[in-house]
């Protein structure tokens, strides 16, 4: 500590490069301070340091992570309540460039593994991005003492010293309670379970933050309803469970059937208390799948939604620079499957009508043989039967999907109401009957090989790799956008995607691997290793990622402008 105070006066009013000299580790008397990484210039990216904690200085004991669950959620905890010190502390130093600012990894809506806070057996550490003070491109020594001495003690003091016990553990009850609904989900054949009373509208549609004025409270039908016993409650929890199959959610249009799928959606992840989805939860592989205009397809299998292209273009490796509605949602599909999602989540807003539905009228005046695509009201139910692929499907435009769902759920003034039965009845009594299309099975999933050549980082002399905010990551001389990935939620988890890809390319794990046995790599490394692993800061830094789901991965390698099939 004293060691720090005399080199950041020695440096005082020196070239900004000779902040390079406070690289090292300090100790100070409740942590240590280690710079890892310092900025060339104050406009440069920040610079890097860790706050290593022993864990016996803390409130952190045995049962905040007992299990990996709970180890999570407590890291988020800690990450939630340093981000709320430092928006309550940070005062804007004068300085130029990015002088005096500091930075954590901040956790929104949903709680998602991440690098900015780490627990192990002896230590927690907290990694932080800070602004070192200059005036001009001129050392300010005793700014950065006021920063470094001053400041990051009383973040530290209001945050990790002044942590509530029971605000902890009401948490991580909170996430057993999550964990235990997961658990029945997979046990008992469901893929999403909504909880009576449940809050799903947002704000506004650029805010993941609950509706707090007039939002309607869910309330499941009571012959979907089931009851769950959780631990840490005494009364047992009650809610709307999809069964695996083929659901339709049905209505008019403002009556809440996108709000529900866009809140099952996004119970892949879990909520934090008061966001109103706490207990919505979803299998954790389930994909949102959506019409991409566009898009990159490379070397994806979809004859079995679209053969006998014009030009005799194949579909059984089909790629595309610029690929059509109906062709990206094919590719998206069968992407999903590949990449081993078991639910797929299906917004007619968001589909190419053409590929959801032929109708009667349109087989008797457009024949099939002059028709590439088989809809995909033709193959659902294949997807489960034949590889048990369930499907949740808003659907208000076609009945004819009566024919083929398990349950109807019909949303009325934003309140569902089971409806099969009476779907049921009007499908049989239907007189115009459409014609099923395509075989009589889905057919084999083919495995792709990515090629050594899809990865290059080269940007003139150097690699460039960077993450741009949610949908933009930058690769060497191409863009990769992911707009239409709907379930990536947090800018860390695409840094992770970017650092994943550098990795993989790095260490030349292109060429022999199918794309599921390089999700498989991936998240062995995770699980093993941290999600920090595939950073170039692994062993100092890795401190602004967050787990990026399999599916998700697949969804980032899939739209590579660069990427080539064996």
């Amino acid at each position: 500590m004293n060691e720090l105070k005399s080199k950041l006066e020695k440096i005082d009013g020196k070239g900004y490069k000779a902040y390079k000299d406070i690289r090292g580790s300090y100790v100070f008397p409740d942590y240590t301070l280690s710079i890892d990484y310092v900025q060339g210039d104050p406009f440069a990216n920040p610079s890097r340091i860790r706050i290593i904690i022993p864990r016996r200085k803390t409130i952190i004991d045995s049962e905040c992570d007992l299990t990996n669950v709970r180890r999570i959620r407590t890291e988020d905890e800690i990450a939630r309540k340093v981000a709320l010190t430092i928006q309550k502390q940070q005062s804007r130093m004068k300085g130029t460039g990015k002088s005096g600012l500091i930075f954590i990894d901040a956790p929104g809506q949903k709680v998602i593994e991440r690098s900015a806070v780490t627990i192990t057996n002896d230590m927690v550490t907290i990694c932080l991005s800070i602004g070192l003070p200059a005036q001009g491109r001129r050392v300010l020594g005793r700014q950065a003492q006021q920063l470094l001495f001053h400041q990051l003690q009383e973040i530290v003091s209001n945050s990790v010293f002044s942590l509530k016990k029971d605000k902890i553990m009401k948490a991580l009850y909170l996430s057993d309670q999550q964990h235990a609904i997961r658990k029945h989900l997979v046990d008992n054949g469901f893929v999403s379970f909504v909880a009576n009373d449940a809050v799903l509208p947002r704000e506004s549609g650029i805010s993941d933050r609950p509706m707090t004025n007039q939002a309607a409270l869910f309330q499941s039908p009571t012959q979907m309803e089931v009851s769950l016993t959780l631990p840490h409650r005494e009364e047992p929890i009650k809610g709307l469970a999809i069964k695996e199959g083929i659901t339709l959610i049905v209505g008019g249009g403002y009556h809440g059937k996108s709000t529900l799928l866009r809140a099952m959606e996004h119970g892949v992840y879990d909520h934090i208390e008061g966001d109103g989805r706490e207990f919505v939860i979803s299998n954790e592989n389930a994909m949102k799948i959506r019409s991409e205009d566009g898009r990159k397809v490379t070397g994806v299998d979809i004859s079995p939604f679209i053969q006998n292209l014009p030009y005799g273009k194949d579909t059984s490796s089909f790629t595309s620079e610029n690929a059509s509605g109906s062709t990206s949602q094919a590719a998206n599909i069968i992407e999903a499957v590949e990449s081993g999602s078991k639910a797929l989540f299906i917004d007619e807003d968001t589909s190419a009508t053409n590929f959801m539905i032929r109708d009667y009228r349109m087989q008797q005046l457009v024949a099939k043989e002059k028709e590439p695509i088989t809809p995909f009201i033709d193959r659902v139910k294949q997807l489960y039967t034949d590889h048990g692929i369930s499907t949740v499907l808003v659907m208000g435009g076609s009945g004819d999907y009566f024919d083929v769902a398990d349950h109807v759920i019909l949303m009325e003034n934003y309140l569902p109401y089971d409806v099969t039965d009476e779907a049921k009845r009007i499908s049989h009594e239907n007189t115009y009957t459409r014609h099923k299309e395509g075989s009589e099975r889905f057919g084999e999933m083919r495995r792709r090989v990515p090629a050594k050549t899809s990865l290059n980082s080269q940007s003139g002399k150097k690699a460039k790799v960077a993450a741009k905010g949610l949908h933009h990551i930058i690769y060497g001389n191409t863009d990769l956008l992911l707009h239409q990935v709907e379930q990536l939620v947090h800018p860390s988890q695409t840094r992770l995607a970017a650092d994943v890809l550098h990795y993989l390319e790095r260490n030349n794990l292109l060429g022999e691997y199918t794309i599921p046995e390089l999700l498989d790599f991936i998240e062995d490394r995770m699980n093993n290793e941290g999600i920090g692993a595939f950073s170039l800061f692994q062993n100092q830094h890795p401190g602004d990622v967050a787990r990026i789901r399999r599916s998700d991965m697949a969804a980032v390698l899939n739209r590579l402008r660069t990427l080539k099939i064996k």
